[in-house]
């Protein structure tokens, strides 16, 4: 039926609380991407919003959604991915433009965690693992992560030191990014320092500083044909492979501990489709809820071998002036984790890469972009690759 394209992006600021209501917060990121793809509410033929539904108190916010944005009586749909929720409503994006059944498609991500406490929120959190086998036992999100750490550091020699470097490169440039909800330096010896809040420990031998907060924030992506997309945009970046990919939700089904099988199989499917390998990306954003997610993402993505990781943060290959770009936005470290606007969020950050719109950030002269969305503790996993022209 023709390429697909993103022709608008837009995220709301990444926010620990955001005063106002659930619609109020979806409207910031849809006002930015619709004033970005230059069009009304009357031309979006359907939308997909994206969210983990047990933090809202609002059921079917689809429905409120396309009421308050003015997408009625256009259909919309509802999609959940756990935290790779918005990537995930691209590909239903992507395929709804792509048969042929609609010319442009908005998709939403929203999280507003803060309506709920710490102590709800973390319940909520348990509750991505299996409840019958694994969180009535305990388990919760950083310390899944910390076996992985734990498993990657026997298996590659990997130090608390270069999970440290992860999060001095975010901050580095999560100073730079007015969206990200963390703007403050983070320096090494900060996590060296046993004293130091960011040292703190959280579940050995992830410390504070190791880990992402959640946030409340929205994004949006508007998707379109071909033939929409020329008439419309002046840059419009096509969509060039898409890979999706799930695992076993309970530890026990997993095939190792030292990096996601999800990435793996969602990034060979999208470089097949692509028709590309993992040398030719320029930019990437990945899915960095903890510094061992993004270490495992550099080895899943082909970006480095098994183990190789550590080596090209040491050798600050992944900073904006490196072979492969990651997270120059900050990632989810330094902007925050508004779960269902995550996806959305890597997704803009690639587009205004490839359109050389990302400011201070910029990195030189990209052709090809790569995002990298994990949903829950590697239950789901997205890869999408962009291009220019």
């Amino acid at each position: 039926m023709g390429r697909v394209a993103i022709i608008g992006v837009g995220q709301s600021a990444f926010v620990r609380t955001y005063p106002g209501s659930i619609r109020e917060l979806a409207f910031e990121g849809f006002k930015e991407a619709m004033t970005d793809a230059g069009v009304t509410a009357q031309q979006i033929d359907a939308s997909v919003i994206c969210s983990a539904p047990e933090y809202d108190k609002q059921r079917s916010p689809a429905g409120v959604f396309a009421e308050y944005l003015g997408l009625n009586p256009q259909p919309t749909f509802y999609v959940e991915t756990l935290c790779s929720s918005s990537s995930t409503g691209l590909k239903l994006a992507y395929a709804l433009v792509e048969s042929g059944l609609h010319e442009m498609v908005a998709v939403i991500g929203f999280q507003k965690t803060s309506e709920l406490s710490s102590a709800e929120t973390q319940e909520l959190m348990c509750r991505g693992a299996d409840v019958q086998w694994e969180s009535p036992f305990g388990t919760m999100m950083p310390a899944y992560y910390a076996m992985f750490a734990q498993a990657h550091m026997d298996a590659h020699g990997t130090t608390l030191e270069d999970l440290a470097l992860i999060r001095v490169k975010a901050a580095t440039y999560g100073q730079l990014n007015d969206k990200a909800a963390f703007r403050k330096a983070v320096e090494l010896d900060m996590l060296a320092d046993p004293e130091h809040f960011m040292a703190g420990p959280v579940a050995s031998p992830l410390r504070v500083g190791d880990c992402c907060a959640n946030a409340d924030g929205s994004s949006c992506v508007i998707v379109a044909s071909e033939q929409k997309a020329r008439q419309l945009s002046a840059k419009p970046i096509w969509i060039l492979g898409l890979g999706a990919a799930s695992a076993s939700v309970n530890m026990s089904g997993r095939d190792g501990f030292t990096g996601l099988s999800v990435a793996r199989e969602a990034a060979r499917q999208a470089y097949a489709m692509a028709g590309i390998e993992a040398r030719q990306v320029d930019v990437a954003e990945v899915h960095d809820c903890f510094t061992i997610a993004e270490m495992m993402a550099y080895e899943n993505l082909g970006f480095a071998p098994p183990g190789g990781g550590r080596e090209l943060i040491r050798a600050k290959e992944t900073y904006k002036e490196g072979t492969i770009p990651v997270n120059v936005d900050g990632g989810l470290l330094s902007k925050g984790h508004p779960i269902g606007a995550t996806g959305g969020s890597q997704i803009r950050t690639v587009v205004l890469q490839l359109r050389d719109e990302a400011g201070d950030i910029q990195v030189n002269d990209p052709q090809i972009g790569l995002i990298h969305n994990i949903g829950g503790v590697g239950l789901y996993g997205n890869v999408t690759i962009l291009g220019r022209e």
